[in-house]
């Protein structure tokens, strides 16, 4: 009696069973697979979608971030300048 060859491997006979005649999935389980591969995809699509939103969203964040800056800025300029007005205004004499 010879003894198997430990040196087979898959990659060596990948579709040993599916070469003899035997079906790869039963229905059901195509089916699932199936379904599997839908739900696979949904969440692809998802995940593309909120890359896009969040790539979007940063720029609105950074655009609201610079005109944040910029509107501060026109706050400190027009602030100082009411001190100056106010230190020229003459003091009220009672």
């Amino acid at each position: 009696m010879e003894s198997a060859n430990p040196e087979i491997t898959f990659e060596q006979c990948p579709y040993q069973l599916t070469q003899q005649g035997l079906p790869n999935y039963s229905e059901p389980m195509e089916s699932e697979l199936n379904s599997l591969e839908e739900k696979i995809n949904q969440f692809v699509r998802l995940c593309q979608q909120l890359r896009s939103e969040n790539i979007q969203l940063r720029q609105q964040l950074a655009s609201a971030a610079s005109e944040n800056k910029h509107l501060a800025e026109k706050i400190n300029t027009a602030a100082g300048r009411l001190e100056i007005l106010l230190t020229q205004l003459p003091e009220n004499e009672k």
